[in-house]
């Protein structure tokens, strides 16, 4: 398991193995070769929105020019109700565009 920092959610956001397993299956453009660019996204979000499809999740996006001739990264990530809050990535992607969703934040 890993383990990043995200300043938007105030603290660390978990990426499991199984997770971690499930996007170099299904999104290999993305891991592991470019788990740096997850890491920035968490970081360095150009843009967060909430889920359309889940309630306590939120689709933070990062558009990057250098990737597969520019793409946005997408990671989803979940936040249980708890005490305390435990964020974790379910699924990341790569995409031309952006899902929908209400924006909740976005760079100035």
């Amino acid at each position: 398991m890993a383990k990043f920092f995200c300043p938007y959610l105030k603290g660390e956001v978990e990426l499991t193995d199984e997770r971690a397993q499930h996007i170099s299956e299904r999104h290999p453009e993305l891991l592991p070769e470019n788990l740096n660019k997850l890491v920035e996204t968490l970081a360095k979000p150009e843009e967060i929105r909430r889920s359309a499809r889940f309630q306590n999740a939120k689709l933070f996006t990062r558009w990057f020019s250098d990737l597969m001739g520019g793409k946005y990264v997408v990671a989803v990530v979940v936040t249980n109700s708890g005490i305390p809050k435990q964020h974790w990535v379910v699924t990341a992607y790569v995409a031309r565009k952006l899902a929908e969703g209400e924006i909740e934040w976005k760079k100035n």
